[in-house]
């Protein structure tokens, strides 16, 4: 099995998160004591929280450039962003090391596409929800994305921001992101994408009348199954 590199600290909470899945798949898929041989670089969200509130995308990329080209130095094989707002600088990151960047963006297109959705919801930062890059490879993998109104996306953004990050679940919250849902199905979305990895512990498959597709998880089952292949780093 080779050896993952974790990019974590946006939050905390979102990188246990994956450190979690990714031992527990580990432990499932190979069983006995098996887990996933990995090393992690932790950024200072604060930092990153600031940039993106300036819109310093270049600094926050540089900053990710960092983190990545030192888990490559520390022995990671391939490399996984724990996050999906920073996938904004994907393309940078993948630039900056010579092993796999697993993508979170087309790790989830795979699974919407196997499940014959066309269109899909997106739930996630403002900076997810409203931006080019996640629309934009989606339709690359053929599947359209509507988002929230306007005020529902900034109503996503701050319990991401205000209340997930910090490690607060909140009953209230759990049902307006469930009427949020509600209203992307209405609309015409076969299924939600959860492209945040902390509203996975706030709503879950049943606070929602369509499939919801946790971006999280999926990056873990793709980092696995990368980790898993045999061959050169080139046919990854």
């Amino acid at each position: 099995m080779r050896t993952i590199g974790l990019i974590g600290g946006m939050s905390w909470e979102s990188s246990a998160e994956y450190y979690r899945l990714l031992n527990e798949l580990t432990r499932e898929r190979l069983g006995g004591h098996h887990c996933a041989p990995s090393v992690m670089v932790t950024v200072d969200f604060a930092e990153i929280e600031a940039m993106q509130r300036a819109d310093d995308w270049d600094a926050a990329g540089a900053r990710l450039v960092e983190a990545a080209v030192s888990l490559e130095r520390a022995g990671a094989e391939l490399v996984v962003l724990c996050t999906n707002t920073m996938h904004r600088v994907a393309d940078r990151i993948t630039a900056a090391v010579d092993v796999p960047f697993v993508d979170i963006v087309d790790a989830t297109a795979a699974k919407v596409r196997a499940a014959g959705v066309q269109t899909v919801g997106l739930l996630g930062t403002r900076f997810t929800m409203e931006g080019a890059f996640y629309r934009d490879r989606m339709r690359e993998h053929g599947i359209e994305v509507v988002v929230p109104a306007e005020a529902d996306r900034a109503l996503v953004h701050e319990v991401i921001y205000r209340e997930l990050t910090r490690g607060q679940v909140r009953d209230v919250s759990r049902r307006e992101f469930s009427r949020i849902i509600a209203e992307l199905a209405a609309r015409g979305a076969g299924g939600v994408i959860l492209g945040c990895t902390e509203i996975t512990l706030l709503v879950g498959q049943d606070d929602s009348p369509v499939r919801l597709f946790d971006s999280t998880r999926l990056h873990v089952e793709r980092a696995f199954e990368v980790s898993q292949a045999t061959g050169t780093l080139a046919a990854l």
